[in-house]
């Protein structure tokens, strides 16, 4: 089993810490009668829902190339972040609309005490998954796990705002106090699944890489450009972890098929030691044909060494 398979694990750990959640949430619900925990009981629903999707979207990834995907099955993590997206669309209007009801008929919380130590122990699980998600989720490249994991510590925070809530009502007797809470708790898990969302649309939009590591295939690039040799039309892309270059190397045109040849596996080994999981492509052109230099201008550009 490879290592991309071996992340179907921390899936496992993600599904196993929700329905756990679920259980202990939804308990502290019927303890305390408070709205503000039932909304975080519905988030934690949305969250196993999520860490399924992220499960399967895994499996599939983590196959290799085939005739059909010769490009690999990388983008499937994306579908699980625009799913995972949509059901907190889903999971907010739940709680935005049960925030309402509880703020035009408020009804009294009870064993506050109780149900606020379950919602907190159910919080810590959360934050301790979270932070293993996220680690290994940016160690790996994965858009899956990273997503499932700040997913999880969203609810974390959602969780502190809600047990605050739920504090402060006991303290004040004011019971309007805990739908408001869960109204907000509702407004902030939109601005989540929009994030979730609007990332995964531009990575199936094949969004170039980031600032920093486009100037670091620049960078590379530079170490081999010379008074013959230069680069334009130079390209990237993200597919999940997997990522992609592309570029027209531009050599004078007496050179044999060898020489530029070789050059070309310079350079595509050097990028392949400077990022992970990349598949590099360099086309070879003449430097003195015009007709070269009319494929090349969309991309970032090496100009030769004086």
């Amino acid at each position: 089993m490879s290592a991309r398979q071996n992340l179907t694990r921390f899936a496992w750990l993600s599904i196993a810490a929700a329905v756990l959640t679920i259980g202990l949430k939804t308990g502290a619900y019927f303890l305390t009668g408070s709205v503000g925990l039932l909304s975080d009981a519905a988030e934690s629903v949305v969250n196993l829902v999520a860490a399924v999707v992220a499960l399967i979207a895994l499996r599939v990834a983590a196959q290799p190339a085939d005739a059909e995907h010769p490009y690999g099955h990388a983008k499937a993590e994306y579908f699980s972040a625009v799913v995972e997206g949509i059901m907190i669309f889903v999971a907010a209007i739940f709680i935005i609309y049960s925030a309402v009801q509880r703020f035009l008929d408020p009804q009294p919380i009870e064993n506050v005490g109780i149900g606020l130590g379950v919602s907190v122990f159910a919080s810590v699980i959360n934050g301790l998954v979270a932070w293993k998600l996220i680690n290994v989720g940016r160690e790996e490249r994965s858009i899956t796990l990273t997503a499932d994991g700040k997913h999880l510590l969203t609810d974390v925070w959602t969780s502190v705002g809600v047990v605050l809530g739920v504090m402060l009502v006991a303290l004040t007797g004011w019971l309007r106090l805990d739908p408001i809470i869960a109204f907000l708790v509702g407004l902030n898990i939109i601005w989540t699944g929009y994030h979730l969302i609007s990332q995964s649309v531009d990575g199936l939009m094949d969004r170039a890489f980031p600032t920093e590591d486009a100037d670091a295939v620049i960078a590379t690039l530079e170490e081999f450009a010379t008074s013959e040799v230069h680069f334009h039309g130079v390209r990237t892309r993200e597919a999940g972890h997997q990522r992609f270059i592309s570029m027209h190397m531009l050599v004078p045109g007496e050179w044999s098929v060898q020489r530029g040849h070789d050059l070309a596996e310079l350079v595509e080994a050097r990028l392949g030691e400077r990022f992970e999981h990349v598949d590099v492509d360099v086309h070879i052109e003449p430097s003195d044909d015009p007709r070269s230099f009319e494929a090349g201008l969309v991309g970032l550009q090496v100009p030769p060494t004086s």
